[in-house]
């Protein structure tokens, strides 16, 4: 299931990947030779003799801006003279230095720089406004021509300007080099390209908003606001991994519907966030793995026409820079710098509740597609043959192991420490807790797609410094059939996607046969899977539901997808999802029915929450979400993914009370959260049948041994009830019900605990009971 479900979780990951796009036996078109420094008085092959010692600038070219459509380009339509448009000040410039790569502020202004190993011109390109005017179209883009013999060392080219503003001005590359598609690479300097090392990117403002204009993604910086203020109190929560419960939800989605009451200015916001945070302490969960928070094109669906074109976005795993925060993610459409300050005060404000942060990060592959529809945006202009994997037998074409057309080169040393830095860069600058890696087994490929048994890049993600007190959680599998859950090179440091405790409880809780003994080993924390080493139980993050696949609600009320308005023909998405809907397929107002899906969910909420391991929920799970069968639900900015806080409200008294206390219950009870693996003196099994492929009932008891606080528990996945005998409860104590999913609301969970008569218990059909042991 893992391998074909992860190659629907991204936008671009449609049935018959991006690969099949383009026969294996079709020669791509050789790419237009559109040199620019030929156009700037430049030969060529190099630089040409414009830069010397610093001087002002005697005539530099201004182009006209506007956002690429596939190959269209540039037009010189002017020369201006050293004055800089819009602006008395002139500028100088001089060689500048090779590190750091980005934008930096040196003595002599600012400095720029960025790697280009096959590159044979750069050319600086900086956008800057005409005076008086607020019309895009009017803005010029002043460009300045590198000199590969004063402006490069090594592989690094650079110039350092004096006289430019220290913050709001845009600015990206030309990059031009040899045309050789069938040597790798894809250079062409029509376009203006994004620094991969640029901290911020200018592009809309607004999210989903389509003009009809592609936008045009540049680079800017601040170099004159204050330092952020973290508060004087201010402290990391530095969470123990034992003590972990993971809400996976998307930032947008959460406040975004018009039933979270927010100001229209604040939906789907980092501010919006803020605003319900509340919700999270009442929930109980005390980490946010965020969906991708990197910059990317909501839009890039709807670059051509296709299938597709009709929907947004709104996940997020199509990265086009790895340093910068989502731009439209700030409150009012305030652009990069409110982004920036406004993810910091959400990530602090979590903090002081107490909560963590994780980042859902995609090194995996780029916003910039396959060879037959490519989005040049950054990486493929400035060093196609560095930045991705290619097929040397097939035409130097891109490797597509993500499912998306195209994979990040993450093993060759300058993609390594380019993502390196960017994880350093999100720790350091917005304080971020720890880190999950989509399709991370992308990352233990080398440069010719081959698995590695030692990646480097895995290595020193698990021995920086900088990363040491941050948790680093793998998506242990991709689209190219590396299946590493449980084998994933990891230093003792990297945890899992545990996604064989996934597939193992839906089908044992749906009542499949021959399932209680994987249960028992699920549970207990996958002891097969990860007793190895010094690995722990929380190395596993166990997990039910994700944001790719169904919801918990449509788990229990779908037998197939229902996936026909991502405009595949259904193609797209999972068809392995080991759902049962219960009798009746989708909808419906069957009361029998629907409290069978109640029970199911609160089954599989129980069985979560008392797994040794690190449990994950998705958002919106709590009060029963549903996507209506949808199980690749990437593209819709609708109520299909938003939160729905009106059908909280609603079921606030009933489910989520129901959820809420599990997650509490769990926090209060070390015993189901232990930092070792459980010993034959920890827990005792009520079972004498293991090899009974037609028992669906699992007893067991976890032992206590410090204040005699054991826990009884049984799953029942039959049809029909089983009387338990119960056990006698330690000396001193008697046993107290805690859950029954069979009972209605509040009855179906009761905290302190209602007093168990009788050795017996008859636990109904498809139910779970939870007992504790108390004085």
């Amino acid at each position: 299931m893992d391998s074909a479900a992860s190659t629907n979780r991204s936008p671009l990951r449609p049935a018959a990947a991006a690969t099949a796009r383009r026969s294996s036996s079709s020669v791509p078109p050789a790419l237009p030779n559109r040199v620019a420094a030929s156009r700037l008085g430049v030969a060529p092959g190099c630089g040409g003799g414009q830069f010397g010692k610093a001087q002002r600038f005697r005539s530099v070219r201004s182009t006209s801006v506007g956002a690429q459509t596939g190959n269209a380009g540039r037009i010189v339509t002017e020369e201006r003279e050293s004055a800089m448009a819009g602006t008395e000040v002139p500028l100088k410039y001089s060689s500048g230095k090779a590190s750091p790569l980005g934008v930096s502020q040196v003595e002599s202004g600012l400095n720029f720089a960025i790697f280009s190993q096959n590159a044979s011109s750069v050319t600086l390109c900086i956008k800057l406004p005409e005076r008086g005017t607020k019309d895009e179209e009017s803005e010029k883009v002043v460009e300045f021509a590198l000199d590969c013999q004063k402006n490069k060392t090594g592989d690094i080219w650079h110039v350092s300007v004096e006289g430019l503003p220290t913050s709001g001005v845009l600015y990206g590359y030309r990059v031009n080099g040899p045309q050789g598609w069938e040597q790798g690479h894809r250079f062409d300097s029509n376009i203006i390209l994004l620094d991969p090392y640029a901290k911020l990117v200018s592009g809309r403002n607004y999210f989903g908003v389509d003009n009809g204009k592609p936008s045009q993604p540049f680079g800017t910086y601040d170099f004159d606001s204050s330092p952020f203020d973290w508060g004087a109190d201010y402290q990391l929560p530095n969470l123990p991994e034992t003590d972990l419960v993971i809400y996976e939800m998307n930032v947008r989605a959460f406040t975004a519907d018009e039933s979270s009451g927010l100001d229209a200015a604040v939906r789907g916001s980092y501010l919006g966030f803020i605003d319900k945070i509340p919700h999270l302490l009442e929930l109980g969960v005390n980490a946010v793995e965020l969906l991708p928070v990197f910059e990317f094109d909501e839009l890039e669906l709807k670059r051509y026409p296709n299938p597709r074109d009709h929907m947004v976005n709104t996940w997020g795993y199509s990265t086009i820079n790895f340093f910068a925060p989502m731009t439209r993610y700030a409150s009012a459409g305030g652009g990069p710098l409110a982004a920036s300050r406004e993810l910091k005060q959400m990530v602090k404000a979590l903090h002081k509740a107490g909560i963590e942060v994780i980042l859902d990060v995609v090194y995996n592959h780029t916003n910039e597609a396959d060879d037959a529809n490519p989005y040049v945006t950054s990486f493929r202009g400035i060093d196609n043959k560095v930045y991705y994997m290619l097929d040397p037998k097939n035409n130097s074409q891109l490797l597509n192991f993500s499912g998306c057309g195209n994979t990040l080169n993450c093993n060759h040393p300058v993609v390594m420490e380019l993502v390196l830095d960017s994880l350093r860069h999100w720790v350091t600058e917005y304080h971020i807790d720890g880190f999950r890696f989509d399709l991370a087994s992308v990352l233990c490929r080398g440069p010719d797609g081959s698995p590695l048994d030692a990646p480097p890049l895995i290595r020193e993600i698990a021995k920086d410094s900088v990363l040491s007190r941050c948790k680093i959680i793998a998506e242990p599998w991709d689209c190219g059939g590396l299946y590493l859950v449980g084998r994933f090179p990891n230093w003792d440091r990297w945890a899992e996607w545990n996604g064989k405790y996934r597939d193992d409880l839906r089908r044992f809780i749906k009542g499949d046969p021959g399932m209680k003994g994987v249960l028992a080993t699920r549970v207990s924390g996958s002891a097969d899977l990860y007793q190895v080493n010094q690995r722990k139980p929380h190395h596993g993050v166990n997990f039910i539901i994700a944001h790719d696949g169904f919801t918990l609600c449509d788990l229990v009320s779908y037998n197939l997808k229902h996936n026909d308005a991502n405009g595949e023909g259904g193609r797209d998405g999972c068809n392995d999802n080991f759902s049962w809907n219960c009798g009746v397929e989708g909808e419906t107002n069957d009361s029998n029915v629907l409290a069978l899906r109640s029970r199911q969910m609160k089954n599989f909420h129980v069985a979560l929450m008392i797994s040794q391991g690190t449990p994950m929920m998705l958002m919106g799970d709590e009060y029963g979400h549903t996507r209506y069968g949808n199980n690749n639900s990437y593209g819709h900015d609708t109520c299909i993914n938003n939160f729905q806080w009106g059908q909280l409200a609603e079921r606030r008294y009933g489910h989520f009370r129901f959820f809420s206390e599990m997650i509490k219950f769990r926090q209060n009870h070390p015993i189901l959260k232990r930092d070792r693996f459980l010993s034959k003196n920890d827990v005792t099994w009520h079972e004498d049948c293991w090899d009974n492929l037609e028992s669906k009932f699992l007893a067991f008891t976890i032992h206590d041994h410090n204040s005699g606080g054991d826990i009884y528990l049984a799953f029942n996945a039959h049809d029909y009830s089983v009387d338990a005998v119960i056990p006698p409860a330690p000396q001193h104590k008697h046993w107290n019900r805690v859950v029954d999913t069979n009972l209605e609301s509040p009855n179906d969970i009761a905290p302190e605990g209602v007093p168990l008569t009788g050795s017996g218990y008859r636990i109904a059909p498809f139910s779970s009971i939870l007992l504790k042991a108390s004085p």
